[in-house]
């Protein structure tokens, strides 16, 4: 069975193919038209369609649209209700659900050829839960859905045996977890539906002071559910302006909305582990990138086991959409990594460099190369591989830089143009991961933090965030052999088994996806080395 699943109605348009229960390929709008989460959340916005990716997921496994035997459309317009009805000031939702209503007539028109009867509308809190249960290597275990909003709520809980999906819990619109972190980037100054990771870095230079406020408006409720209602924000903090200068009172806002989200979040998890007895909880929806709340879950919460889907916020619908469909028919299998976007061969990548005519080198081994740029204290783009799925870079299109340099997480942020608050990570081989830090393990997809041994804080000063954690990426030689040996050449050089990455973007783009945006960014941000699959592509020379 070939299923396409397809994520439009809100943000971060994305597209997966399930082929015969496995999953082939998955990609987000974003990196095909460069536009940072494809398009904003309104409802005027509602009818684009990522077709871009959806024609790519096609052509990388040779398919027409009329070779699919479904499409599955993440949002069930039939579930909806009136905004007014669920609490929501939002007067033109009822676009939003026209468009969705007549998706497959837009989706025959954006792929010629397929057929409308063909798209199945699934339940967008089902679409993520499937991104989860059906997706993790555990095909017996309790699933929690949390984010913004769906047709009409905000939350699922379940749980999944044999992969079958039984829902339990749900919570109704306006209560909302993700709604209420969001409201909150907002009056920090940052973008909603976008920055609300810069609020959870933020909170680690704050206090939660205003908690005992906050629990008055987001609490646990006795049945599996919560009550999240607005927060007078503006009675607590002054707002801040857009790029605007943060406060210790906005640093103090953020660490109180962290831990009384994870407050929240270890209610839930204890009422689900109760009512379904697993040993493992899988974690998607938006509220599930928030790696801070994930590590607090792992040590206070009532689960041996928690998988985070990587691309746990709307994207990953479209991989949730077409796994349940799919399963419907047949088997479905786990996801076998997040590189499930776009690749090309080393002619394909030399044609690129040849066509750009810069000067370019093939060295005996790519990895030796970039170790041994990164222990002189130099800064590599490094592109390889398939592109991930989700918001993080996992070794495949990421920044590279010595972590013993305290100075180079401020030369990294200046490089992207991010705030100064914001850390960066560590990879490190997943053999030595327990030697330094502290945390669930193994961490594949960089959706935890972990304490940093207190004798590698100040040999790795660049990786530590200022409360003493770091959101490493552990790296397994077997499936990711190429970054192991260039962490393994930087470890023989300077004796630190770790090396510094960041998504290989600047400020407000979207990650690097083709050889195209490599060059583009190796030629405006001051990067020594670019390493695009096999070759080298040296600053100096470039711009001697």
């Amino acid at each position: 069975m070939r299923v396409l699943g397809i994520n439009a109605l809100f943000h971060d348009p994305a597209a997966a193919l399930v082929v015969d229960g496995r999953i082939v390929a998955a990609a987000e709008e974003e990196r095909f038209s460069r536009r940072k989460h494809g398009k904003r959340p309104i409802p005027f916005s509602a009818w684009e369609l990522p077709e871009l990716s959806a024609r790519w997921c096609l052509d990388h496994a040779g398919l027409t649209p009329s070779d699919l035997d479904a499409v599955a459309y993440s949002y069930d317009p039939e579930l909806a209700r009136p905004a007014g009805l669920m609490g929501l000031d939002d007067p033109w939702d009822h676009l939003r659900q026209d468009y969705a209503r007549r998706a497959p007539d837009f989706l025959a028109e954006a792929l010629p050829g397929l057929d409308p009867d063909k798209v199945r509308f699934v339940a967008h809190h089902v679409a993520h839960a499937a991104s989860a249960g059906q997706a993790s290597p555990h095909p017996d275990c309790a699933v929690l859905v949390l984010d913004g909003r769906g047709e009409c709520g905000s939350h699922l809980a379940g749980r999944y045996v044999n992969r079958e999906l039984s829902v339990l819990r749900s919570q109704s619109l306006p209560d909302s977890l993700g709604l209420f972190y969001e409201d909150l980037t907002q009056h920090l100054g940052f973008l909603r539906s976008s920055d609300e990771f810069k609020v959870m870095a933020l909170a680690s230079h704050g206090e939660p002071r205003f908690l005992d406020r906050l629990r008055g408006y987001v609490h646990p409720d006795a049945d599996g559910g919560f009550r999240a209602r607005p927060v007078p924000w503006a009675s607590l903090v002054p707002p801040r302006a857009p790029g605007g200068a943060w406060t210790q009172d906005h640093a103090d806002a953020a660490a109180s909305a962290q831990v009384c989200l994870e407050e929240v979040l270890l209610g839930l998890a204890r009422w689900l582990r109760e009512h379904t007895g697993e040993d493992a909880l899988t974690l998607a929806g938006g509220v599930a990138l928030n790696c801070v709340a994930n590590t607090r879950l792992y040590r206070d919460g009532p689960f041996t086991y928690i998988w985070v889907q990587p691309a746990a916020g709307d994207a990953g619908t479209a991989l949730g959409a077409a796994l349940h469909v799919a399963h419907q028919k047949e088997a479905v299998e786990a996801m076998p990594s997040a590189a499930l976007g776009r690749g090309w061969h080393d002619a394909e990548l030399r044609a690129w460099l040849e066509r750009a005519a810069v000067p370019y080198e093939e060295p005996e081994d790519i990895a030796e190369t970039v170790a041994e740029e990164l222990a002189r204290d130099g800064i590599v783009a490094w592109f390889q591989g398939r592109s991930e799925y989700g918001p993080r870079a996992l070794g495949h299109r990421s920044l590279l830089a010595h972590p013993g340099r305290a100075e180079n997480l401020e030369r990294l942020n200046a490089v992207k143009g991010r705030e100064e608050f914001r850390p960066v990570a560590p990879m490190v081989s997943a053999e030595r991961a327990a030697e330094l830090f502290d945390g669930p393990l193994p961490s594949p997809y960089m959706l935890f933090v972990h304490d940093v041994a207190a004798e590698w804080r100040a040999r790795i000063p660049a990786v530590v965030h200022v409360d003493g954690t770091a959101r490493i990426q552990t790296v397994d030689r077997a499936s990711e052999p190429l970054v192991a040996r260039m962490i393994d050449g930087f470890e023989r050089r300077t004796g630190l088994p770790v090396v510094v990455n960041t998504s290989l973007n600047t400020a407000g783009r979207p990650m690097v996806d083709d050889p195209r945006d490599a060059l583009e960014c190796f030629g405006s941000a001051p990067v020594d080395l670019l390493a695009l699959g096999p070759f080298a592509v040296r600053r100096k020379k470039v711009f001697a």
